[in-house]
């Protein structure tokens, strides 16, 4: 407490040496405050008074200090009586403590956040006070400052109602009830002052009787009203009565001039207060009493089949904080499903049963604020409009606006499950077309490769023999045999071919003539097609046997055509 208040103290005295320092001492003076508060922020220091401030046993300590000081009340305090001072010693005690425990909430929730509850303003503005009160007291010393600490510690006492939870709620039950039952009391008030003008133009005069005298009676509006307030907490209203209907020869009357005279009226009387009575008890307060039950009941009731228990609105603020963390009041919208998912109890929404509902409440969020921010409220009123039967809890025109929008909210949410279906569906049969194309495509290479391998075989480099050697021997056993397709697709001259020369046709273009080797004959050859034919498309490897071997034929039949007319 001290290191702060020196700190603060020292910074409000300084505050014009700052104007005649050197540039760089200021400027190392802001940076070692820079790292003070960043020590304060990022370290340990702040989550440890944060720790602290929330523990119950810090709060029960401080309610106890708050009795104690108002113990201190049970004296009267008095400038000339010597215990008074000592008294308000003890309170000055006090306040330094209550001042530490304000600096210690600074820090640990941080100015901003400090501010957000209104007791905490409240605690803020009494312990103002409170310091304000001590510099008064020993610079003064007067009876006035002692009537001023009197008051401090009277609006202390009420800082407590916050620190406990039934007195919390009780406070917030009248302050609400009061908030609710205004425009009543306000009737109320009307209805009595009409009243209390006619009963001064009515019971003005009246001679004073047992009930009727000098404090209570209709001579003015404002003693009027008193009596009427009487008359409303049921205080001998029937003798008030029966005193306004005095008539002679207990009273003196005067016919002509009404407004004198001292006698009552009786069935003025008998109708005014009987009329006023009906009304104002029977009625206007049994209608205060019922608000001021219904929200007694909405936050002491106990049973099972209430909608939200005291138990459930907590569990709801406590799970809204850890997903609030900035401590700012809203959330985006992205995070009400972690919000949901949370929720226990009451609130809770299970997921394996209500999964429907959850993609509801989701939606209704999201398009209730356009993928916004939400509140606090908002959320909370969601879930109770969700936690009860809209039928038999709303009126007619909300019922109609509110079955209206959970109708569209169940129809987006089904055009989007069928959407999100349809996009899976098309998912895997995309995968799955993929995954046979990858396939077929595969086998479309390993075939493409076999039939390259078979259409376009390696080049083979042969020596051609002589002609003389050639003609001679035809079948040279001696020559080199070739295996496979270098016997089968090797050209060599036939007994016929050759540069044929005829002394008829001399002048003729010559024509070389000649065909494929076949050592087997044409049988032998589709045997060797068929060994060599490693494609495993019979169809296409049949059609190109079927080309090569009509090509052969061909140039057979052109050979032998050539022979007849050489013949």
């Amino acid at each position: 407490m001290y290191f702060f208040f020196f700190f603060f103290l020292s910074e409000h005295f300084h505050i014009n040496i700052y104007k005649h320092m050197n540039p760089k001492r200021l400027v190392v003076r802001w940076i070692r405050r820079a790292i003070f508060w960043t020590v304060l922020e990022n370290g340990g220091f702040r989550a440890k008074m944060y720790d602290i401030t929330q523990h119950p046993f810090f709060k029960r300590g401080i309610a106890v200090l708050v009795l104690a000081q108002s113990v201190l009340l049970s004296v009267k305090w008095d400038v000339d009586d010597q215990v008074t001072f000592p008294l308000a010693t003890m309170s000055v005690v006090f306040t330094f403590i209550f001042v530490l425990e304000v600096t210690m909430k600074l820090i640990a929730m941080s100015p901003a956040g400090y501010w957000q509850s209104r007791r905490n303003r409240y605690d803020l503005l009494v312990t103002s006070l409170g310091v304000i009160w001590i510099v008064l007291h020993f610079s003064l010393l007067n009876a006035y400052t002692y009537m001023m600490g009197t008051c401090v510690i009277v609006f202390r006492f009420f800082t407590i109602c916050g620190k406990h939870v039934t007195l919390k709620m009780l406070l917030l039950t009248v302050v609400v009830s009061m908030y609710k039952s205004f425009f009543i009391i306000v009737g109320m008030f009307l209805l009595l002052l009409c009243y209390a003008f006619a009963g001064v133009v009515l019971f003005g005069t009246v001679k004073y009787g047992e009930n009727i005298n000098r404090h209570a009676n209709f001579s003015t509006a404002g003693k009027a009203i008193t009596v009427l307030f009487r008359i409303v907490t049921g205080e001998d209203w029937n003798k008030i009565m029966h005193d306004c209907m005095v008539q002679a020869p207990f009273c003196t009357p005067d016919k002509h001039r009404y407004w004198e005279t001292d006698c009552g009226n009786y069935a003025g009387a008998l109708i005014y207060f009987c009329s006023f009575y009906v009304i104002i008890a029977y009625i206007m307060l049994n209608l205060l009493v019922a608000i001021i039950v219904e929200n007694f009941s909405l936050f002491y009731s106990t049973e099972e089949d209430q909608l939200l228990s005291y138990n459930d609105l907590r569990h709801f603020q406590i799970i809204w904080n850890m997903v609030d963390d900035k401590r700012e009041g809203v959330i985006p919208t992205s995070r009400v499903k972690f919000l949901l998912r949370l929720l226990r109890g009451r609130l809770e929404v299970d997921l394996d049963k209500d999964k429907l509902l959850f993609k509801h409440m989701c939606y209704e969020m999201e398009r209730l604020h356009s993928g916004g921010d939400v509140t606090f409220h908002d959320v909370l009123s969601m879930l109770s409009y969700r936690s009860v039967d809209i039928r038999k809890s709303l009126q007619l025109e909300e019922l109609l606006a509110r079955e209206q929008l959970e109708y569209t909210i169940e129809e987006e949410v089904a055009k989007q499950t069928i959407r999100m279906w349809l996009k899976k569906c098309l998912k895997r049969i995309r995968a799955k077309q993929q995954q046979s194309c990858s396939i077929i495509h595969s086998l479309r290479e390993s075939q493409q490769q076999e039939l390259n391998r078979f259409l376009n075989p390696p080049s083979i480099e042969t020596t051609v023999p002589s002609e003389d050697h050639n003609t001679n021997n035809p079948d040279n056993p001696s020559q080199p045999e070739m295996s496979g397709l270098q016997q089968l697709l090797s050209p060599t001259l036939s007994d016929r071919g050759g540069y044929r020369q005829d002394s008829g046709e001399l002048g003729r273009p010559q024509r070389k003539l000649g065909q494929w080797r076949l050592p087997a004959g044409r049988t032998s050859v589709k045997s060797i097609v068929c060994k060599m034919n490693p494609v495993n498309d019979e169809a296409s490897s049949g059609s190109e046997v079927k080309k090569w071997w009509t090509r052969q034929l061909t140039v057979e039949s052109d050979e032998s055509d050539d022979n007849l007319i050489d013949i």
